[in-house]
């Protein structure tokens, strides 16, 4: 049986948001859509007469119905054929949603869910499941140009290898164009850069970039012909990796990257590249997770 799409509900603008593009996800890839509404628990100890929360509770339960069939009605309408079905677990959001992915074959949630801060660029739950859920995230934000390609951050790792799949996988199904970028310096976001730069004394940059553009090559050779109806530009950019992504967001209708790339922590399960995408991309991130 297929791995249905599943999107976290809160009724929220953002989570109405990501049930329409879990919709989308869902037609597109002939699956069903799992509308989840997870109950948490509150700090304090609940009274003798039961939890506060519970979802069966008169006047709660008419409120979760309310949310959920909000959220259905807008799923219908972006996808009027796909087959939807709720679930409201009684748990902590992130938890719930991260138990979820070990069934579904994408988790979709807004940037911003109810009760983040104001100042909060992007909301716990979606830094969480990016980092430690068993399927790809998307984390709905920004305004995607449907006419755009999907943008693929190679970094050329064997941990990346499922993200340039997803990516070939998302063009194919939205019959887009696929940007391969790969930004390419040194190990490091550096501050400085010139002809008095150490990179440019000690390194022969021409080698340098000759070798980044086999990796990027490599990376994409087997995926190509799998997939040989999606046509892809392959972009080398010598340049700060995160600004250079984020820039190139700006024109695309989604951007997917691996969790972690090249030269991160090896305790880190999310890298700073896929967390600055998450909070200043200008269009919906996939963050796929490489094999354990």
């Amino acid at each position: 049986m297929a791995k249905p799409v599943v999107v976290g509900v809160d009724g929220s603008p953002s989570s109405l948001d990501a049930v329409e593009a879990a919709a989308h996800e869902a037609a597109l890839s002939g699956v069903g859509l799992r509308l989840v509404h997870a109950f948490g628990w509150p700090s304090i100890h609940p009274p003798s007469g039961g939890p506060p929360w519970d979802p069966a509770r008169a006047g709660v339960r008419e409120l979760v119905d309310g949310t959920l069939a909000e959220a259905e009605q807008r799923a219908r309408e972006a996808a009027p054929r796909v087959d939807i079905t709720r679930e409201v677990p009684v748990g902590e959001p992130l938890m719930v949603l991260e138990l979820e992915s070990r069934t579904a074959s994408l988790v979709v949630v807004g940037s911003r869910g109810l009760g983040g801060f104001g100042s909060l660029l992007l909301g716990s739950t979606a830094v969480h499941l990016a980092a430690y859920s068993h399927c790809p995230v998307l984390v709905v934000r920004g305004r995607p140009n449907p006419a755009g390609p999907v943008l693929l951050a190679v970094d050329g790792s064997p941990a990346g290898e499922r993200a340039v799949e997803f990516a070939f996988a998302e063009a194919s199904m939205r019959r887009a164009d696929l940007l391969a970028l790969h930004v390419w310096n040194t190990r490091s976001e550096r501050p400085y850069e010139g002809p008095g730069d150490p990179l440019n004394l000690v390194v022969d940059i021409e080698r340098l970039r000759e070798e980044q553009r086999r990796l990027l090559d490599e990376t994409l050779s087997r995926w190509q012909k799998r997939y040989p109806q999606v046509v892809v530009e392959r972009r080398l950019v010598r340049s700060r990796i995160r600004s250079a992504l984020i820039e190139a967001s700006r024109d695309a209708q989604l951007v997917v990257c691996g969790a972690r790339g090249r030269g991160g922590f090896a305790g880190l399960l999310l890298g700073s590249v896929s967390q600055a995408l998450l909070h200043h991309a200008h269009c919906s991130v996939a963050v796929v997770r490489g094999k354990e």
